[in-house]
């Protein structure tokens, strides 16, 4: 095989997987924070095994709700309802292990140290941020596929069309490249949890004519590897059998391993944490790069000091396909990475993080960090 030619593979997960399920109602929790006090500051983990759903972390709002009925809401919502399973929205036992956030922190954020009229970041770190013009969505192809794949799966169990299906999936797709650029699908991978009644060889019959050609459109192939539950049955799904962590799926929620990640997770923070809000803006400054015709790929790097409001670094990187200095030259003049700003900016002060969890935190209309505005270089 040439160096320039590659196969690249990228997964991802269902609402229904354990750790997805824990970012949902992570994300539930700090909407309804949002929803009645915009000033709120949440950093919400959960864990979720068998019967039992945890809430631990640290928040400071002025708004009151149920966490409880919130928890409950988002596992209804993802479908884990069935009475006979272990983990359903009605039996779970949720154990509260909530304080508020830190005074030295708080007070960091409220005033940064080296501007008293500003907000200092909620943490020290590093983010990134990636585009490519290779997809519709300027996202990396192998997740933007493995996404359709997961989220299809879903659709199509909500719908009732398949009512053998459960909430827990995975997806893997591997895309063969020339240069930078995809040509074909070389391998489709799906993992699903159903119901007992329904065999194997149905499954894989739906997968490989139903649900693949609907949703991978044009990248399916008939040549391509198509292999379904490798493990053979998977009646026992969800956080019933598997333990769910919040921030453990950030691989899937960001590029698939196309690009880089700072190591930070995203759901259950609000947006003075910029382990999000600054991976946000990341991706925001990268897909303007691509848009305006400076390169076909690039990336974004920030980091921060807790409690400081002037980023500590930037750096941008076309990986050759563009005039880096001049991408440079751009994101300096154009684009202001204090935490103050990006929450305005980009409006990081809505209720809009339930929309995020599931299917990627990039590469989905109507996220204000993918808007197509125009930018004039």
């Amino acid at each position: 095989m040439s160096e320039q030619t590659y196969t690249f593979t990228s997964e991802s997960v269902s609402e229904g997987h354990p750790d997805k399920v824990c970012d949902y109602i992570a994300d539930s929790i700090l909407d309804a924070c949002l929803e009645q006090d915009p000033n709120s500051h949440v950093a919400c983990e959960v864990l979720c095994k068998d019967n039992h759903v945890v809430l631990a972390g640290e928040i400071t709002t002025n708004a009151t709700f149920d966490y409880e009925q919130v928890a409950r809401r988002a596992i209804r919502e993802i479908g884990y309802t069935d009475p006979a399973e272990k983990f359903n929205a009605d039996s779970v036992k949720v154990l509260m292990l909530i304080s508020k956030q830190s005074g030295e922190i708080n007070a960091g954020v409220v005033k940064a140290t080296d501007d008293q009229k500003e907000q200092g970041a909620g943490d020290q770190g590093i983010m990134f941020g990636y585009a490519a013009a290779e997809s519709d969505e300027l996202m990396p192809l192998p997740i933007v596929l493995a996404h359709r794949l997961t989220h299809g799966l879903a659709d199509d169990r909500r719908s009732g069309s398949f009512n053998w299906l459960r909430p827990d999936a995975k997806s893997q797709v591997s895309v063969v490249y020339e240069g930078n650029t995809p040509v074909r699908v070389s391998s489709i991978l799906v993992s699903t949890q159903h119901a007992d009644s329904i065999n194997q060889a149905a499954i894989r019959e739906y997968v490989e004519k139903v649900l693949a050609p609907r949703v991978l459109g044009k990248w399916f192939s008939a040549d391509a590897e198509v292999i379904v539950n490798p493990s053979g049955s998977f009646v026992h799904g969800g956080p019933s059998a598997d333990c769910g962590v919040t921030g453990r799926k950030i691989i899937v929620d960001s590029y698939g391993g196309a690009g880089r990640h700072g190591g930070g997770a995203f759901s259950g923070k609000d947006p003075s944490k910029v382990d999000r809000s600054g991976a946000y803006y990341c991706r925001y400054v990268a897909r303007r790069i691509v848009q305006a015709g400076l390169a076909k790929r690039a990336e974004v790097q920030v980091s921060y000091a807790i409690g400081r409001a002037k980023p500590m670094s930037i750096k941008v990187d076309t990986f050759g396909t563009g005039d880096e200095a001049k991408a440079e030259k751009f994101v300096y003049d154009n684009f202001d990475f204090r935490p103050a700003n990006i929450i305005k900016e980009l409006e990081l002060l809505q209720p809009l993080y339930r929309k995020t969890t599931n299917y990627g935190h990039f590469g989905k209309a109507g996220l204000p960090w993918e808007k197509p505005v125009p930018v004039a270089v």
